[in-house]
């Protein structure tokens, strides 16, 4: 299945690098849905098995495979840490062999704890821009606002949790009791919770997983209606490419713990206590993201396996081709398998 509308912006005679950014993008686009349901379908077999190390170890050996067939030179600016710490798709790892130059951020399974439990929204990510097309962020908390494409531009990070709610209300055509707002269910969330309810609206809380959380608040019809509270920066960029394709916006600053972090704050450009926007965290021209559902969830079904073969779930999508796609993928992975196809 797939849905979408046109590649071309709305110009009469699109000039010639136009179409070969476009080109290139509309390759990566298709590209990047290989990678991660080749990443959902490794992680997939060890849903419910109790190892999250596991399930991070198939999922990520499986997106490595296939980036290094690719025809990209990739270079990770979002992985799985630094060198020392990851033994693959580290921070400044380089990909594949090809002419194209990108950099890529990629979770090859987002909610690691979930997905070992078998629990919602366990998924394989990836975005991949041209070079200096992602921004390369620290590995620290961000504190983070997700809103719809409605209220894009009518809310501040800095303004008072009520005054965002009000505002996203408005841009709905809502009353504030009807929101449904997300937020990581954790200890240092407790007085966002409390306003966040005090104002009127509802609290969704999950334990991991803030870029399928982000996403869905982007996409109309979840039932989300913005995402409030810290989490990973890196998921952050993750979250802002997604975005950015979707005309939704992320506002995210940056949390430095302590005086190592603002040292390595200086050393990457990143500035205390900023609010950085979507276009800033994925500034990239060309922007592809995908991701595959792992386990069920509210936006994408997990695989779905079957003798011989499994069934995947994917959301790609591009910016400058201004496409969307649903892809519902039959793979056939046993020597001969035949499957009768069903709706």
């Amino acid at each position: 299945m797939t849905t979408g509308h046109s590649d071309l912006p709305p110009s009469a005679a699109p000039e010639a690098p136009l179409l070969e950014e476009l080109a290139l993008e509309h390759a990566l686009v298709l590209q990047t849905a290989r990678v991660t349901e080749a990443a959902a379908l490794a992680a997939s077999r060890l849903v419910g098995m109790g190892d999250k190390n596991a399930v991070d170890g198939a999922g990520t050996e499986a997106m490595r495979r296939v980036l290094n067939s690719l025809d990209l030179r990739a270079t990770v600016v979002i992985g799985e840490g630094e060198m020392d710490e990851a033994p693959m798709l580290y921070i400044g790892e380089t990909l594949g062999s090809g002419r194209h130059e990108v950099d890529i951020a990629v979770d090859p399974v987002e909610g690691t704890a979930v997905t070992a439990k078998g629990l919602p929204n366990g998924l394989a990510v990836i975005a991949i821009s041209e070079k200096g097309g992602l921004m390369h962020a620290p590995d620290c908390y961000m504190d983070k606002l997700v809103v719809p494409p409605p209220a894009a531009g009518r809310v501040h990070l800095d303004w008072p949790v009520e005054a965002n709610l009000a505002a996203i209300a408005q841009s709905l055509e809502r009353r504030v009791e009807d929101l449904l707002i997300v937020i990581l269910d954790r200890e240092r969330h407790q007085g966002l919770i409390q306003r966040v309810r005090g104002a009127g609206a509802r609290v969704k809380l999950i334990g991991d997983g803030d870029v399928v959380a982000g996403l869905a608040v982007g996409v109309r019809g979840t039932g989300v209606h913005a995402l409030m509270g810290s989490g990973g920066a890196p998921e952050g960029v993750l979250t802002a490419a997604a975005l950015k394709c979707l005309g939704a916006e992320i506002q995210g600053r940056f949390l430095a713990e302590d005086d190592s972090q603002r040292a390595r704050f200086r050393e990457m450009g990143v500035e205390e206590g900023r609010v950085y926007r979507t276009h800033e965290l994925a500034p990239g021209k060309q922007m592809a993201f995908s991701a595959t559902g792992i386990t069920d969830g509210e936006l994408l079904q997990g695989v779905r396996r079957f003798g011989g073969g499994a069934r995947t779930h994917t959301i790609v999508m591009g910016y400058a081709t201004r496409v969307v796609r649903f892809l519902d993928s039959i793979h056939l992975e046993a020597e001969g398998a035949r499957v009768h196809i069903r709706v």
